[in-house]
């Protein structure tokens, strides 16, 4: 990801990491948290939405984004098998400065399977810091 706000662009897409959600992560998560899921429906929606927040936040550690303001328009597609692997990606969508030192970014952040296709989906708005301006001699 680039070094700040400005230096970001519409449709600018980043991958934020991947994942394999194990049989045994799956068993453990459905016993404490979703005791009526069949694991044979595949992956719950709250373990995949489980993955994409842990690989969003691992990747925004190194970002210049300083406080998340929503996740909207959460969708989720398929719930694929333990041991696929999973990865992220965020698009960038819009972007509006506020101020000299901020802007507020707004993303698409999708899951993927192995073979490419939408597993979860959902909007991100944050805020991220601004390169401060050279002084005009």
């Amino acid at each position: 990801m680039p070094a700040a706000f400005d230096d970001l662009y519409i449709g600018q897409s980043v991958s934020i990491g991947a994942g394999v959600i194990s049989e045994e992560e799956l068993a453990a998560f459905c016993k404490s948290y979703a005791p009526t899921w069949n694991i044979n429906d595949g992956v719950p929606d709250a373990l995949i939405f489980a993955l994409w927040s842990k690989l969003e936040t691992e990747a925004a550690s190194h970002w210049p984004q300083t406080k998340r303001l929503a996740v909207d328009a959460l969708r989720w597609s398929r719930n694929p098998p333990p041991g696929e692997l999973l990865r992220g990606r965020l698009t960038v969508m819009g972007k509006d400065a506020v101020g000299d030192t901020k802007g507020v970014v707004i993303a698409q952040n999708d899951v993927l399977d192995e073979a490419g296709r939408l597993v979860f989906s959902c909007l991100t708005r944050s805020v991220f810091q601004r390169l401060p301006k050279a002084p005009i001699d």
